[in-house]
């Protein structure tokens, strides 16, 4: 500051403020403003008055490179300790980045009366956008959804969404009209200490005593075959059937637009806890089976002939509240599920950064990270078991077979012996 000074001070002048030596100083960004952002980082080197050196990536650029490169294939061998050491995956967890998409980014007129959560939005790349309905022409609609790559990266194997809020659960169905959807996956209570999610499929009709009346009994069978029925937007959403399986409740439902109707099964798994993990693992793998199963069941069979193109059962439909952490856990564990049946090998971190592309911030926690090992290690011990009865059985028949020749060939022999003497 001395060598900005002159040799005599000037007079002071409260009329006139001093010189600026100085540029002023900027308000200083606070460090959680900083962390919330996802926005690129740029550089202007033009005023440096030299041309650059070499290119510098933004963090953008880098993140995206992370999440296109990261990748740690693991055997059975290895998983199991893999999935007890904390600390590891902790850190794994940490480098993963989260690919949050901010509103400047997504670009999109008043979305935010449409987001239960005003910092989980769509990826722009991969949102579903809601084509105007048939009868009105009109512009596209917004929905905070995402089409999600599933095993091998197939395009759109999955659909994660929010929870539906009573002023979009016409957009949700909507989407699963359009879609041609068949399965929906929920997981997450109506309500855990606020709401989570509106209720936006009839629930099933308690059955009631018969009357004695026949007239009232005929209409009471006409009621249980008919179900209970709802609108819902432009549909009318009938239950056909609902049962209860350990952790989770499946509805078998009808959707139906004008004369036209398809069948829904709804997949509502009620005990996994908001931002935390399940008590055990058995119930989501036995969730991750069945609508495994399921949808396979909805594929089109060979044996029909083709006589135009072909329609899938859509997009399996998944989500929780936010549509990022559970929802996340559940897809995850579905592709993995897949991987070691195919391949003898899982790679999670590869699967989550693969997510994180389609929608950011796909698994919430460090806790559901770790859950996710301990899940696919748990499914990897089982296939290794079911592999081992299987060989056993294999090896049994096979040993019957070979006493049976053996018996087969002593008999034979036996035989011939008899007749030469």
């Amino acid at each position: 500051m001395s060598a900005v000074r002159s040799a005599s001070p000037l007079p002071e002048d409260p009329t006139t403020p001093p010189p600026m030596t100085t540029p002023p100083r900027k308000a200083s960004v606070r460090l959680q403003e900083r962390r919330g952002s996802n926005l690129s980082l740029l550089l202007d080197v033009s005023s440096l008055g030299a041309e650059p050196v070499c290119s510098v990536s933004t963090p953008k650029e880098v993140w995206l490179q992370l999440l296109h490169t990261s990748s740690r294939p693991l055997g059975p061998a290895a998983l199991q300790p893999a999935a007890e050491d904390a600390a590891t995956l902790n850190a794994e967890y940490q480098k993963i980045p989260p690919n949050f998409v901010s509103a400047a980014e997504l670009d999109v007129p008043g979305h935010m009366m449409k987001d239960r959560y005003k910092t989980i939005l769509p990826n722009p790349e991969s949102r579903v956008v809601l084509r105007s309905p048939e009868e009105e022409a009109g512009p596209d609609r917004y929905i905070n959804a995402n089409y999600i790559r599933g095993y091998g990266g197939a395009p759109r194997a999955f659909i994660a969404t929010q929870g539906p809020m009573v002023h979009t659960v016409g957009d949700f169905w909507d989407m699963v009209w359009q879609e041609r959807s068949s399965i929906i996956v929920m997981v997450t209570r109506l309500k855990e200490n606020n709401e989570k999610c509106e209720l936006y499929w009839p629930q099933p009709r308690k059955r009631r005593r018969r009357l004695k009346e026949e007239d009232e009994e005929e209409e009471q069978r006409e009621e249980e075959e008919e179900g209970e029925t709802g609108r819902f937007g432009r549909f009318l959403l009938r239950v056909r059937d609902s049962r209860e399986k350990d952790g989770f409740t499946v509805t078998d439902m009808e959707i139906q637009l004008c004369s036209e109707r398809r069948p829904v099964r709804h997949y509502w798994f009620t005990s996994w806890p908001d931002h935390h993990i399940p008590q055990c693992t058995a119930p989501l793998l036995r969730l991750v089976e069945e609508v495994e199963t399921y949808r396979k069941s909805r594929l089109p069979t060979g044996s029909q002939p083709i006589t135009g193109p072909v329609l899938g059962p859509g997009p399996i439909v998944v989500h929780c509240s936010a549509g990022i952490g559970r929802t996340g856990c559940f897809i995850v564990s579905s592709i993995g599920c897949q991987q070691l049946r195919d391949g003898g090998e899982v790679d999670i971190l590869e699967t989550v950064c693969q997510l994180r592309l389609d929608r950011g911030g796909m698994i919430q926690t460090t806790e559901q990270y770790q859950f996710l090992y301990s899940t696919l290690a748990q499914y990897s011990s089982q296939l290794q078991h079911s592999k081992e009865q299987n060989q056993n059985m294999e090896d049994q028949v096979s040993i019957q077979l070979q006493n049976l020749q053996l018996d087969g060939t002593q008999n034979l022999q036996n035989q011939q012996e008899q007749v030469h003497t």
